[in-house]
């Protein structure tokens, strides 16, 4: 019958024996941990440390406004009364600006990210006199203060570091005296449309003189008198022909114009017969840049 062998260790055995163990159980728990720490973790850019073409910025190129990331500082009245300055501003081709708000987590070389926005956003004038006219200002928000910077296009050299340095402060101070972020961004807006419009003035193209067209002279007397109803005679069934042709085809008149039966107004269909969105007073512009984005200084 065969028994069961019982092996001893001596002490030495033993400890080894415990050694061996440890190691492994010390390897095991490295083996476990690895996968999860060893995968590389990659932050999102921040503004001011991004490369062309988009700098790390993902922001929709047209805007409903001309302030960009307002939601959780201020007001959308505030910021309407903004998009009424700023909007003069890019009509009279002065300047094309947009304020971009950025909390501290958010932003790297504060300098160069309001370039980077200016140019990611391609701010300015395409071509013409004022072409590259791009303007921004960034505002980071830290706890109990903000700090303005600015960027600015190749095409606004009269706006010097002085004026913009004057703003920056003067936005700062407004929010550290009343708490206001509205406030603030109203100081910063007006004054910049104030240093602005004293150094370009609105650039309006020349409406063309109107052509006069010398009709020609009917002749005085009897002479005319027959000249009169021979023009008479042939207008009048002429006149008459036009309008049976368009009640065939179905067109009417009215006091907005001619149109189809059903739709008046817009012999083309639809209120503009130029095309076109409903931009401007009452509609939903967009706001954003079609130039290059260049950009000469920042600060």
């Amino acid at each position: 019958m065969k028994g069961i062998v019982v092996t001893h260790y001596n002490p030495a055995q033993r400890g080894i024996l415990w050694v061996v163990v440890g190691v492994l159980a010390v390897i095991g728990l490295f083996v476990y941990d690895t996968p999860v720490s060893a995968s590389p973790v990659f932050a999102t850019s921040l503004c001011g440390d991004g490369s062309a073409p988009d700098y790390g910025f993902t922001y929709n190129q047209q805007q409903a406004h001309w302030t960009v990331g307002w939601q959780d500082y201020v007001s959308e009245q505030a910021v309407s009364e903004v998009d009424a300055l700023l909007d003069r501003l890019n009509e009279d081709f002065i300047a094309q600006t947009m304020i971009l708000f950025q909390s501290p987590a958010q932003v790297g070389n504060r300098v160069n990210c309001g370039v980077h926005f200016l140019r990611y956003m391609q701010l300015g004038q395409p071509e013409g006199e004022r072409k590259d006219n791009g303007f921004v200002f960034l505002i980071v928000v830290e706890p109990t203060r903000i700090d303005v910077h600015y960027a600015v296009g190749l095409g606004l050299p009269a706006l010097t570091a002085s004026d913009l340095t004057t703003l920056n402060r003067t936005a700062e101070e407004a929010y550290q005296s009343t708490r206001s972020m509205d406030q603030a961004l109203l100081a910063l807006v007006q004054g910049f449309d104030r240093v602005a419009r004293g150094k370009y003035t609105p650039l309006i193209s020349a409406a063309p003189a109107p052509q006069t067209i010398d009709l020609p002279q009917l002749p005085s007397g009897p002479l005319g008198i027959l000249s009169i109803c021979g023009l008479l005679c042939l207008g009048v069934p002429f006149v008459l022909w036009v309008l049976f042709q368009m009640a065939r085809n179905g067109i009417g008149f009215n006091s907005s114009g001619f149109g189809s039966r059903g739709r008046m107004g817009n012999p083309f269909g639809g209120g503009n017969p130029f095309g076109g969105g409903g931009g401007g007073r009452g509609g939903s512009p967009s706001r954003g840049g079609s130039g290059s984005g260049r950009s000469g200084r920042g600060n």
